[in-house]
C-alpha cells in the first residue's frame, strides 16, 4: 500500500485567540504563564501525520474488506457504497508535547498543556488533509473513526493499525491493550471521497459534547438503520 509521512508538520497558535478560548485575560498571571507555555511547546512540538492509499475488495450487508482486513460497520459499508479508493490515516500532536506536558503537576497547568496538544493535533489534522486532497485532487471528503460511534467499536482499530503497518515507527503513534492511542492527542479513521457532508457526530446522541461538529440527526439515524 502507497504510504504518505508528514513530519515536522508547521503549526502555529495565535496567542490572543487561545487567551479567549481559556477565557483569560491578556494582562493577568494565568495569561503570562500560558503563553511561557506556548513558546516552551513551540520549540519542542513535532506534529506528524501519515495515511495510506487502500483499496476497497470485498462488499457485505455489514462490512468491508479493505486491502484483505475486514471492519465491521454498517455505517461504513454505507459510506462506501460507490467508493473501490480510501485513505487510512493517523495524525498526532507528537511524542515531544506528550513528554513535555507529562512534567505539570498542577491541574491547571496540566489542562494548558492539553489545550496546546489540542491545537497542535488540529493542525496536523489539517495540513495532512490538505496535502491528500492535492496530491490526489480530491474535492469533499469525509470521515469515520473507530470508536466513535457504537457501529464501529474501538476495538476496530487494531485494524486500522495493522492496515497502516508500522504505525509507532513511522509516526510514533501506538496503541494500548484498551485500544486508546499514545500520544493521547491523536486521532486516526478513514477519509473517503463523497458528495455529502457526513460527521460521525450526526448519529450520535450525546450532549454537551466538546468536540461535536455537527448537530445529531434523527432522520440520518433511520436512513442508516444503526442504533444510535
Amino acid at each position: 500500500m502507497e504510504k504518505v509521512m508528514l513530519e515536522n508538520i508547521p503549526w502555529e497558535v495565535e496567542e490572543e485567540r487561545f487567551l479567549r478560548k481559556l477565557h483569560l485575560k491578556e494582562e493577568g498571571e494565568d495569561a503570562q504563564r500560558v503563553k511561557e507555555l506556548l513558546r516552551e511547546a513551540k520549540k519542542i512540538g513535532r506534529p506528524r501525520g501519515m495515511y495510506g492509499v487502500a483499496y476497497i475488495s470485498e462488499k457485505e450487508e455489514d462490512e468491508v474488506t479493505i486491502e484483505g482486513i475486514t471492519f465491521h460497520s454498517k455505517v461504513l459499508r454505507t459510506n462506501l457504497e460507490s467508493v473501490y479508493r480510501v485513505f487510512p490515516f493517523v495524525a498526532t500532536s507528537g511524542r515531544e508535547l506528550e513528554e513535555w506536558s507529562s512534567q505539570f503537576d498542577d491541574m491547571l497547568e496540566a489542562f494548558w498543556a492539553a489545550e496546546i496538544k489540542e491545537e497542535a493535533l488540529r493542525q496536523a489534522m489539517s495540513h495532512l488533509l490538505e496535502d491528500l486532497k492535492e496530491r490526489f485532487n480530491l474535492g469533499k471528503v469525509a470521515a469515520m473513526n473507530p470508536g466513535s460511534l457504537p457501529d464501529w467499536p474501538m476495538e476496530e482499530q487494531k485494524k486500522l493499525f495493522l492496515l497502516l503497518g508500522d504505525v509507532k515507527k513511522e509516526v510514533g503513534v501506538e496503541l494500548t491493550e484498551s485500544c486508546l492511542m499514545v500520544p493521547v492527542k491523536s486521532v486516526s479513521g478513514i477519509w473517503f471521497p463523497t458528495k455529502i457532508d457526513f460527521e460521525n457526530c450526526q448519529l450520535c446522541p450525546r450532549e454537551n459534547c466538546p468536540g461535536r461538529r455537527a448537530p445529531y440527526d434523527e432522520n440520518l439515524v433511520r436512513e442508516y438503520q444503526v442504533k444510535a
